[in-house]
C-alpha cells in the first residue's frame, strides 16, 4: 500500500533549467542517488519511506522542513539519519535518499554525491582508453585503493559534511565582505544609516554563529563518543548481520527498540571490518576530524568578527562618551558666565532703581567705577568657577 502513487522520474534533469525543474516539484519529493551515481526522484509518503530504508517515525521527523529540530547525525541499525541545515538526508549502504531535491541548495549536493559516489574505477572506464592519459591513470590507482576501503555510506556522509561546512563558510565570507567595511565606515562617521547598516549585520552574524555552533556541537559530540561513531557503519553491522551465525535469524524487519538497538551496535564492533582489521573507529573518527576543524575554522572567523564588532562598538562609545563630555563642557561654561553675568546685573538692577536716595546726587563720578568694580567681581565669580570644574576634574584643561 506504501507504494501506491510512489512517481519514479530519472534525475538527468537537474541539468535542465530550473523552471522547468520546478513545474514537477510535489511537496513529499525526495531524490534517490545509488552506489552508481545514479539519481531518481521519488514521490513518497512518510510511510513508504520508513519501509524504504527501515527508520522510525521520530527520526523521520528531523527531517521535516516544517519542523524545527538542532542539527543531528544518527546512527540506526540500517541507516544514518542526517540533519545538518538545508540537507536532510538518510544514507544506507545502497542509496542516499535526500529531500527537497529542487532546493538550490540541494541541487549541488545531489550533483556532487551523483559525481563521487560511483566507484573510481567505473569513472577511469567512462572516460575510456587515452594513451595519453597515463598520469591520470596513475593517480587513480591511489584513489582506486582507499574507495575500496572507505564504505559507501561514509563517502554519502562526505560529501554532506563537505557541502554543510562550504556553505557554511561561504556566508561567513560574505558576511565579512560587507561587515568589515560597514564597520570601517561607521567608525568614520557615525550617522543612522550606518547605525541601521551594522545593526543588521550584527542580527545576520548572530544568525549565522548560531547555525555554525549546532553543526560544530554535533560533531564534537559525536567524536566524543566511540559508540555513537560505531553505530554509522552500516557496512560492518550489515556483514555481521549476514555471517553464518545468523543465517538463521528472522530476515522480517520491525523497528528494535534503543535497547535492543545498542546490543546490536555494540555487537557489531566486535566484527572486523577495516582492511587492517581492527575494531576501532579510526576511519570515521579521521573524517569527522577533518570537518571538525573546518567548522571550528568557520566558528573562528565569525568569532573574529564578533570581537572586531565589539571594538567597534567600544570605539563609538568613547567618541560619543567624548561628545557628550564636550557638550558637558560646553553648558557649563555658558552656566559659569550666566552666574558671572547674572551678579553684573544685579548691580546694574540696584543702581537702576527709580527710588530718591540723597547720596546719589552730584556724585556722577562714581558711575565707571561702579561698573569697572563689577565687572571685576563677575570676571572673578566666572574664572573662580572655572579653575574649581578644573581642580575637580570636572571639564578638561
Amino acid at each position: 500500500m506504501a507504494n501506491e502513487g510512489q512517481l519514479i522520474v530519472p534525475v538527468d534533469s537537474f541539468s535542465q533549467p530550473a523552471s522547468l525543474i520546478k513545474k514537477t516539484a510535489v511537496s513529499r519529493s525526495w531524490v534517490s542517488v545509488d552506489t552508481n551515481g545514479q539519481s531518481t526522484v521519488l514521490d513518497l509518503d512518510k510511510y513508504g519511506i520508513m519501509k524504504r530504508v527501515s527508520i522510525h517515525a521520530r527520526d523521520l521527523r528531523l527531517l521535516d522542513p516544517l519542523l524545527s529540530y538542532p542539527s543531528a547525525i544518527l546512527g540506526r541499525e540500517k541507516a544514518i539519519v542526517l540533519n545538518l541545515e538545508h540537507i536532510k538526508a538518510i544514507i544506507t549502504t545502497e542509496e542516499v535518499l535526500l529531500r527537497d531535491p529542487l532546493d538550490d541548495n540541494v541541487i549541488p549536493i545531489v550533483e556532487e554525491l551523483q559525481r563521487r559516489l560511483p566507484p573510481v574505477s567505473a569513472n577511469c572506464l567512462r572516460q575510456g582508453d587515452d594513451e595519453d592519459g597515463v598520469g591520470v591513470g596513475g593517480q587513480t590507482e591511489g584513489q582506486t585503493s582507499e574507495s575500496i576501503e572507505f564504505p559507501f555510506e561514509f563517502r554519502a556522509l562526505e560529501v554532506a559534511l563537505e557541502g554543510i561546512c562550504s556553505f557554511l563558510d561561504a556566508r561567513t565570507r560574505e558576511l565579512e565582505t560587507a561587515a568589515y567595511p560597514a564597520l570601517d565606515e561607521l567608525t568614520s562617521m557615525i550617522s543612522s544609516r550606518n547605525l541601521d547598516r551594522v545593526r543588521k549585520l550584527k542580527s545576520a552574524m548572530t544568525r549565522l554563529t548560531n547555525r555554525v555552533l549546532k553543526v560544530r556541537d554535533e560533531l564534537e559530540q559525536l567524536l566524543d563518543d566511540d559508540d555513537d561513531m560505531a553505530d554509522l557503519y552500516l557496512s560492518r553491522k550489515l556483514s555481521f548481520a549476514s555471517s553464518p551465525s545468523h543465517d538463521s535469524a528472522d530476515l522480517t524487519w520491525s523497528p528494535p527498540s534503543p535497547t535492543i538497538e545498542s546490543k546490536i551496535s555494540r555487537a557489531s564492533r566486535t566484527t572486523p571490518f577495516s582492511t587492517h582489521g581492527e575494531n576501532d573507529v579510526e576511519e570515521l573518527e579521521m573524517l569527522l576530524e577533518a570537518y571538525f576543524m573546518q567548522i571550528e575554522s568557520t566558528s573562528n572567523k565569525l568569532t573574529t568578527l564578533r570581537e572586531y564588532i565589539d571594538d567597534t562598538e567600544d570605539y563609538i562609545n568613547i567618541q560619543l562618551d567624548n561628545h557628550r563630555n564636550q557638550l558637558i563642557q560646553l553648558e557649563l561654561f555658558l552656566l559659569s558666565g550666566t552666574v558671572s553675568l547674572s551678579v553684573y546685573s544685579l548691580v546694574a538692577a540696584i543702581f537702576g532703581m527709580n527710588i530718591p536716595y540723597p547720596w546719589n546726587k552730584n556724585h556722577g563720578y562714581v558711575f565707571k567705577w561702579v561698573v569697572i568694580l563689577a565687572a571685576i567681581v563677575s570676571a572673578s565669580i566666572f574664572m573662580s568657577i572655572t579653575t574649581y570644574s578644573r581642580h575637580k576634574g570636572l571639564v578638561g584643561s
